[in-house]
């Protein structure tokens, strides 16, 4: 992991189209904004974590019996 220290309207650059810039700090809390291409997802950690539980749920159930009984 790399760990930067930014202060407020800095911001960090990744993979030359991805700018993460430092609004506001208060106290224990940071506010970022994040500028990136509409191809690229950004979500925070928890919902992507929600998102990918479902997604191996989904993939766990009992799909290929369902297809197989689906095609005969």
């Amino acid at each position: 992991m790399l760990a930067l220290s930014r202060k407020k309207n800095e911001a960090i650059v990744l993979n030359n189209n991805i700018e993460i810039t430092i609004l506001e700090i208060k106290g224990e809390q940071v506010k970022l904004g994040i500028s990136a291409p509409k191809n690229i997802p950004v979500y925070r950690k928890e919902v992507y974590v929600q998102i990918q539980e479902a997604n191996t749920a989904a993939i766990n159930t009992d799909g290929m019996d369902a297809l197989k009984d689906l095609l005969g």
